[in-house]
């Protein structure tokens, strides 16, 4: 059964894990992106989220030449914990020139392990 989600960019990222086959009821690994001027800053972002009990991994796009800090995490999903989140990682990020920049997530559901 699909939750309620607002209507909203967050809601429809979630609903779209839903409708291909993730269960926001059970963990899930997320990554959740912080877009960054440099490697620098992104190594620093990613001191930081660490500390905060994310994984991180920095890494610059080939055709965009692009820096960003991937924030990784498990968790059970809620439209809440996601926005907070979010709102976390675009605090540590605008502390180094950066913003987030949305998230994803490979999902839950048995056909997507």
């Amino acid at each position: 059964m699909a939750s309620v989600l607002p209507d909203d960019e967050t809601g429809d990222a979630l609903r779209l894990l839903e409708q291909n086959g993730s269960d926001l009821s059970r963990p899930l690994e997320m990554d959740f992106f912080a877009s960054v001027p440099s490697q620098a800053a992104g190594d620093a972002v990613a001191l930081r989220v660490v500390e905060l009990g994310f994984a991180a991994s920095v890494e610059q796009d080939e055709d965009s030449q692009q820096w960003t800090c991937y924030c990784t995490k498990t968790i059970v999903p809620n439209y809440a914990m996601v926005v907070e989140i979010e709102a976390q990682i675009d605090a540590v990020a605008q502390a180094h020139g950066g913003h987030a920049d949305g998230f994803g997530s490979f999902g839950n559901g048995d056909d997507q392990l």
